[in-house]
């Protein structure tokens, strides 16, 4: 077999002049360069007719080239040493001595890389073969440097539905699906919920002049849970302790426990839980359901008081009766409601609602096959979507959005208490001035008498002092109704003569039948514009 070999040359150093030995290459090799020799002796001192060495190239065979006609010292072995821009390695390239010149030892080539600094990752192999077989003009990468090993952040895996933000969707036949909401993660005792996966610091890399090269900085994370969930010992993973329904919050896991009952009636009583209830039949008139979590009815509900500290879902609807009363800091979803009043700090979904009043912090979809609003009151923040508004039977029907509901209905509560005390000073104002009179002229009191218009006295500064208070803070109020320019209502199909819609502070009611079409709040006033 016959090994590849670069061409190379050698220093010849006679009494009256110095020639090069030029050798060409074996096998495939690479050709000596002119630049190179030209570079070898340069750097060396040594003088040589260049138009001699220019008839280097091209040449084949073995070549003896006279450089110059005067003698020079002999030449040891020696190398160059290339070192990349990173520092991550280093090439050598040896060349022979001249014809008597002295050899270079292993010890003495590592000896030199240690003195300019080389002192990580010397490939003793590479260096071995060179000495065992020497070639010349060859490269041999002797140092190699270490890459840092990159680590890895740390991440945690959650074994449940942590996206609490699912909607009902529309079905093909234009109906709305209320039955598979995944709006609750159920979870059982023993169940897996997380796992911690930590971060992988990884490894330190060094240059060949053995420089530290840190690898990137990773994030670390923990696991974080509340009550019923147990860590494991080696602190990567939590599991369920109960059977129940497990959320994620601000990154947090929360197991609470369900309570689940066919029915709220007489069987069961007025229901007050703090996790979530679940409800397999339906809540009748006259009782009440209040949950710190989700409350979920599969039924319907009637005539009751239903309270939640998340969402509502009634898979079937609500027939109020004129007293039942939803209540949610989530979103309430149902089928229909009607004759109900309802309240959610979130939105509020549902296929139609009949003589409601209804208030949504957030918006109010109305869809599915049938999609009306019909009578009643219905406000929201920011949206109400409805494919039918209003009634062709002149129902008295008012749609609000571009304020927060719960600011009108907290400036209607003190317009009341206003009201009332308001009342009480008047009716009190005459008692007061009548006892005054008599004291003017004289007139004796006995001191139950006195005591009494002490009391009407005290009772009247309460008053005028809460008038005082509430119609500031109802000022207040009234300011920051408007605030939501973008709010808007949304008709897909059509809307009634006789709707009223309030946008803010400013409102209109329809007088012709429209269609497919939206309402805004458009230089002082609600106009109608194109969906």
């Amino acid at each position: 077999m016959v090994i590849s070999m670069n061409g190379y040359f050698q220093l010849v150093c006679d009494a009256n002049q110095t020639y090069l030995c030029v050798y060409p290459p074996t096998s495939g090799g690479m050709a000596v360069s002119n630049s190179e020799i030209a570079e070898y002796l340069g750097s060396r001192g040594i003088s040589y007719d260049s138009s001699a060495i220019a008839s280097i190239a091209g040449a084949s065979g073995n070549q003896q080239i006279t450089i110059n006609y005067t003698a020079c010292s002999e030449v040891r072995e020696s190398y160059k040493l290339v070192v990349g821009p990173d520092k991550m390695n280093a090439i050598a390239r040896f060349y022979p001595p001249s014809k008597n010149g002295g050899m270079m030892t292993k010890q003495e080539f590592i000896a030199d890389l240690s003195f300019k600094g080389i002192q990580y990752g010397i490939q003793e192999e590479e260096i071995e073969r060179f000495f065992d077989n020497r070639t010349y003009c060859e490269d041999y990468i002797v140092a190699v440097g270490q890459q840092p090993r990159h680590g890895s952040d740390a991440y945690i895996e959650y074994y449940f539905n942590t996206d609490l933000s699912a909607r009902p969707t529309l079905k093909e036949d234009g109906s709305v699906d209320f039955f598979n909401l995944n709006t609750i993660s159920h979870c059982h005792a023993g169940d897996v919920l997380a796992k911690l996966f930590p971060e992988d610091p990884g490894d330190v890399g060094y240059s060949i002049e053995g420089e530290k090269i840190k690898p990137r900085d990773v994030k670390k994370k923990k696991l974080k849970f509340g009550r019923n969930i147990v860590i494991s010992e080696d602190k990567l993973t939590i599991t369920s302790e109960v059977d129940g329904h497990v959320t994620l919050v601000d990154d947090k896991v929360f197991v609470s426990d369900v309570l689940t009952v066919e029915n709220v009636d007489n069987s069961t009583g007025n229901i007050e839980y703090d996790g979530n209830v679940q409800v397999n039949g339906n809540v009748c008139a006259n009782f009440s359901v209040k949950a710190k979590g989700n409350v979920e009815v599969s039924g319907v509900v009637e005539g009751a008081l239903v309270e939640a500290g998340g969402d509502i879902i009634i898979a079937k609807g609500m027939n109020g009766m004129g007293k039942g009363v939803l209540n949610a800091k989530g979103n309430v979803v149902a089928k229909f409601l009607e004759n109900a009043t309802v309240t959610a700090l979130g939105y509020v979904s549902s296929e139609s609602i009949l003589h409601s009043t209804v208030y949504a912090g957030d918006e109010i979809t109305v869809s599915g096959k049938r999609g009306f609003i019909t009578g009643g009151r219905v406000c929201a923040t920011n949206i109400v979507s409805v494919k039918t508004l209003g009634s062709s039977m002149g129902a008295d029907t008012i749609v609000e959005v571009g304020a927060d509901p719960t600011i009108k209905v907290r400036i209607q509560n003190l317009q009341w208490d206003i009201a009332n005390a308001s009342r009480v000073v008047k009716s009190v104002q005459p008692l007061i001035e009548a006892s005054r009179q008599k004291q003017a002229k004289g007139i004796k009191v006995t001191p139950e008498q006195l005591q009494y218009v002490k009391s009407l006295i005290a009772l009247h500064k309460v008053k005028e002092k809460e008038i005082e208070d509430k119609a500031q803070e109802m000022e207040r109020l009234q300011e920051s109704i408007g605030i939501y320019t973008n709010a808007k209502v949304e008709v897909t199909g059509v809307v009634f003569p006789g709707t009223k819609i309030s946008i803010g502070d400013v409102s209109m009611v329809v007088q012709s039948e429209m269609k497919y079409c939206k309402f805004i709040k458009l230089d002082g006033d609600v106009k109608m514009t194109a969906i």
